[in-house]
């Protein structure tokens, strides 16, 4: 069953940037959008489990920092080699200023 989880403060996470949160045994990555909108998806690459949160982000895209593979991350999207799979994403939000994930 699905729980929301406080994942950081909204502020922690500059505009157009992604954090890593961590957990129990997953963790995730959460977006910040040009927009000002939050996302969440898994926080490892599909491709060799490298952590997204050291990868560069720009506009909708996060991309791997080690083979270069690109997601959307609003809605998981793969696109394009060596990245095939789609990331899971979960739902996000953010009440009094902290974020929440539904995990």
């Amino acid at each position: 069953m699905a729980e929301w989880v406080k994942a950081c403060a909204a502020d922690e996470i500059d505009e157009e940037d992604v954090i890593r949160f961590d957990h129990g045994d997953r963790t995730f990555g959460v977006y910040r959008s040009p927009e000002d909108e939050y996302y969440a998806t898994d926080g490892l690459c599909t491709h060799e489990k490298i952590h997204l949160a050291d990868g560069l982000m720009m506009d909708n895209v996060i991309e791997c920092p080690k083979h270069n593979g690109r997601f959307d991350y609003t809605d998981g999207s793969a696109l394009g080699a060596p990245v095939c799979e789609n990331l899971q994403t979960y739902l996000v939000k953010v009440e009094d200023g902290q974020v929440f994930i539904n995990i």
